[in-house]
């Protein structure tokens, strides 16, 4: 039986289980006696979050709020990409935390290439912001995933479509 099997390494975190790490966030500010008085926002776009806030101070507490919510919704950390501090109107502060989605061509060239250079039976091919890995064994896939999570790269990744 020559069949293969494959699965597929993306870069996702559950949107949902992000709307409720930030919701907790805005009641958690709004609660804290020392950030009450703030007027902290917290506003979720498309791609990204926009914290607004009066201080370099509070927006660090604010930092720290929202990796704990993250981290008890076991979404990484890795998908928040905190921007430059801006000065906003008046004495406030304002940032941008990006949301990283997706493997870059460069980080999926790092992945094929180590999947390549250490497991000789084992395919990788780019498809779009995903990798396809594929071999004849299971257990070489499963010796793929247990290297890559060894691996300290700058996205998340999660395995699917394993087949």
């Amino acid at each position: 039986m020559a069949s293969t099997y494959s699965f597929d390494i993306v870069s996702d975190f559950d949107w949902q289980e992000l709307v409720n790490a930030i919701d907790q966030t805005v009641r958690d500010i709004k609660s804290r006696y020392d950030l009450k008085d703030t007027q902290t926002t917290v506003d979720l776009g498309e791609q990204a979050i926009t914290i607004n806030t009066d201080s370099e101070f509070t927006l660090e507490s604010v930092h720290n709020i929202l990796r704990e919510k993250a981290a008890k919704r076991q979404l990484s950390q890795k998908i928040f990409d905190f921007g430059k501090v801006e000065s906003a109107s008046g004495s406030r502060v304002r940032q941008e935390v990006k949301l990283k989605k997706g493997i870059s061509q460069e980080i999926a060239k790092q992945i094929t290439k180590l999947i390549r250079d250490e497991f000789k039976k084992v395919q990788a091919s780019i498809q779009g912001d995903a990798v396809r890995v594929s071999s004849k064994a299971k257990d070489d896939l499963q010796t793929v995933i247990q290297r890559l999570k060894q691996e300290d790269l700058p996205v998340a990744l999660q395995f699917t479509n394993y087949r």
